[in-house]
């Protein structure tokens, strides 16, 4: 079954950085999409950044130029460097792949929309 788990959140004042990991496990070959969405308290969870198993990436407009994306493919792992943190970005961090293919031994399967158990980031002095 395939699994995604993150790490890195944590308490950062402003400007400061983090750098969130996300590895996905479960006899992969491949992910086609992987990102990062995020749910502050009372709001719905959106999407910060994406990344295409071609190096393509995508950004929310809050967090251009301060969060870079970037995977992995051989390790399966996708990250998150934040930088210049504000408050504003405090949230809890959410992990997505979409389209992961995998073999267990006896049957290729196709997983969609799969989702890490969140890590929380708190920017605050």
């Amino acid at each position: 079954q395939v699994q995604l788990v993150e790490s890195g959140g944590g308490l950062v004042q402003p400007g400061g950085s983090l750098r969130l990991s996300c590895a996905a496990s479960g006899s992969i070959i491949d992910i086609n999409t992987m990102g990062w969405y995020r749910q502050a308290p009372g709001n719905q969870r959106v999407l910060v950044a994406t990344i295409s198993i071609g190096g393509s990436t995508s950004y929310a407009d809050s967090v251009k130029g301060r969060f870079t994306i970037s995977r992995d493919t051989a390790k399966k792992t996708v990250y998150l460097q934040m930088n210049s943190l504000k408050s504003e970005d405090t949230a809890v961090y959410y992990c997505y792949a979409d389209k992961v293919r995998s073999y267990d031994g006896s049957y290729y399967r196709t997983t969609l929309n799969k989702w890490g158990q969140g890590t929380q980031v708190t920017v605050s002095s």
